[in-house]
């Protein structure tokens, strides 16, 4: 697919429903290596691969998208990525961000409504559709859509993104239109499978149905001490195993299990285990 706006590596799209949002319609693209990462994902995501490759873990499954791949993303998820710029290119991708206000404003619109709760993968892999492709060729003109005055417009587009999703892929309205949240569910299974993500307490609450209060109060009852505590020593526990026991080196552990940089991990380490992590 050729997109004028993807044609120069310095743009980065950014369009804005309104000027307190966050960004609906993304455009990103970088040089050289490859980036990894995680992050909470707040909001549904419609997104293109247009050049490299983009790996995401959800905690339970990998997935890999290439060049020409469609995705569907669900909110409230935690994902790990990592995106691999081409050889001799750059990592190119465009992402639609579908916000709840949008949602709830198109299901009142056409009544919409949830037949059945989607309890299965987080990540979707979408086949490729005309209509998609048309879809993207139609953003070409509002690569400068951040000036004032451009909201209606990429409302507009966000609609549109919405109802092509609808039209080529029905099922999916059981989860755009899913307005519940997270309900309380069982916080040692879910700490036990998620203390790996580098997020904040307040994202753990929220995904386990709790506020922040009774989330560090429920949690020190099962486990006897803070959650930043317990993240702490569980992360420097599974790195201890993945160095000695898999003979991973430091610089592939820390990303992997939770810490946001490597000097962070080596003086955490060094404190838990006396020695540094390259002398295991």
């Amino acid at each position: 697919m050729s997109l004028s706006l993807i044609k120069q590596p310095e743009i980065a799209m950014s369009l804005q429903v309104n000027k307190n949002s966050q960004n609906r319609i993304t455009y990103s693209c970088y040089f050289n290596k490859s980036r990894e990462g995680e992050q909470f994902v707040p909001e549904h995501i419609f997104s293109y691969q247009i050049a490299g490759t983009l790996t995401l873990y959800d905690g339970t499954q990998e997935y890999i998208f290439k060049d020409g791949d469609f995705r569907f993303i669900k909110r409230n998820n935690l994902l790990k990525f990592t995106k691999q710029p081409p050889a001799a290119g750059e990592f190119k991708s465009i992402s639609i961000y579908l916000d709840q206000e949008t949602l709830r404003k198109i299901s009142i619109e056409y009544n919409y409504s949830v037949n059945h709760i989607h309890d299965g993968d987080s990540i979707l892999k979408l086949e490729a559709h005309q209509m998609f492709k048309s879809y993207l060729e139609s953003l070409e003109p509002y690569d400068t859509l951040n000036e004032r005055g451009s909201d209606e417009l990429v409302a507009l587009k966000l609609k549109e993104a919405i109802l092509i999703l609808i039209k080529t892929n029905p099922e999916l309205k059981d989860i755009l239109f899913d307005f519940s949240e997270p309900g309380k569910i069982d916080l040692e299974a879910f700490m036990n499978k998620n203390y790996h993500f580098n997020v904040t307490l307040n994202h753990f609450a929220y995904l386990t149905g709790r506020s922040l209060a009774t989330f560090k109060r429920d949690f020190e009852k099962i486990f006897r001490t803070s959650p930043s505590r317990w993240l702490l020593q569980r992360r420097l526990k599974e790195a201890y195993y993945q160095i000695k026991e898999k003979g991973k080196k430091p610089s592939e552990v820390y990303l992997e299990v939770g810490f946001e940089d490597l000097s962070h991990f080596s003086f955490a380490f060094k404190n838990a285990f006396g020695h540094a992590p390259t002398k295991v």
